[in-house]
């Protein structure tokens, strides 16, 4: 059981490598901080140099003595995912931990990735697809290498809930709606990762796959730039609400941290808090999922679907 699960029971993280995404700010920075913390080796990935940088100072300030290191990986690109894992492998060490956390968030008009995609399916969704499979390597070396089992977590959102997943257009091509895209991305994480924990089982690979979502935290999601002044001051407002009244960076990170690190997280898990219909408590437990995210016929067609779309075939 989780119960009132604490940050304080991650065990040492000695000898473990753990990647996280989007881990410059908001929860996947309060992520790695906790990670330090307990002595685990860290790859942070940011956009560009300067905020990984950034990043690894202020850990360094936060936890003396942390390693760590940071990443240039933009997910909107797939050569770029390319490139950052290609260099990841030549290394020849394992991962014994991928943490999926970065994302975008209602991109006010539908813009595309380098690839053509729709920002947000392109970013959340196709980018760590590609980057999880392309890191596939590592991760069973991971597995061959240690007694602890390799996981892949993946951040998804009560979101899922609100709407459905359209295979026919997934890249909101037909209509655009901010949200409705946030929504199906969310959805598509979701599906995905409890696909992939159903393929992992399937094989008898010692590798999980868990999901996991913050309920409703003030983080950078809620600071998106490329807006209007009066909209980015108004998304400022919500998060400090947020801030006061539902979870801070911190609290948010908790579910990813049980996902990551705690011995009862089990392969094909979906776990975040359970208070205030899920939206907020320091109480870690099984989350919900929704029944139209259930549908592991239409799971799976959206695997092979990713995987048509990347390039990229894996488990």
């Amino acid at each position: 059981m989780t119960g009132s699960w604490k940050a304080e029971q991650i065990p040492s993280l000695t000898n473990r490598r753990f990647l996280i995404t989007g881990a410059n700010s908001g929860i996947g920075f309060a992520a790695a901080m906790k990670l330090a913390r307990k002595d685990a080796e860290l790859i942070v990935t940011c956009r560009d140099r300067r905020k990984g940088e950034e990043t690894l100072a202020r850990l360094r300030e936060e936890a003396p003595g942390v390693r760590a290191e940071a990443g240039v990986l933009d997910l909107a690109s797939l050569a770029s995912v390319r490139e950052f894992a290609a260099g990841e492998l030549d290394r020849q060490r394992p991962l014994h931990v991928l943490i999926n956390n970065a994302g975008v968030m209602a991109v006010p008009h539908r813009t595309l990735t380098a690839d053509g995609f729709e920002m947000q399916f392109g970013t959340n969704v196709l980018g760590h697809f590609a980057l999880t499979g392309l890191l596939w390597p590592a991760i069973q070396r991971a597995a061959a290498e240690t007694a602890e089992a390799p996981r892949i977590v993946t951040i998804a959102s009560i979101a899922h809930k609100r709407t459905h997943l359209d295979l026919e257009d997934l890249q909101s091509s037909r209509s655009y709606s901010p949200m409705r895209a946030y929504q199906q991305s969310k959805l598509a994480n979701l599906m995905l990762a409890q696909e992939m924990g159903r393929r992992l089982q399937a094989t008898g690979s010692r590798v999980r796959s868990i999901a996991a979502h913050p309920g409703v935290a003030a983080t950078a999601l809620f600071r998106t730039d490329g807006r209007s002044s009066l909209t980015r001051s108004l998304r400022t407002i919500i998060g400090h609400v947020i801030g006061m009244f539902l979870n801070d960076e911190a609290e948010g990170a908790l579910p990813t941290l049980y996902a990551a690190t705690a011995p009862d997280a089990e392969n094909g898990g979906y776990y975040g808090p359970q208070e205030f219909a899920e939206m907020r408590g320091e109480t870690v437990g099984p989350a919900k999922v929704a029944a139209h995210a259930q549908d592991e016929a239409l799971a799976s067609r959206l695997w092979e679907k990713c995987s048509d779309l990347t390039g990229v075939d894996f488990v």
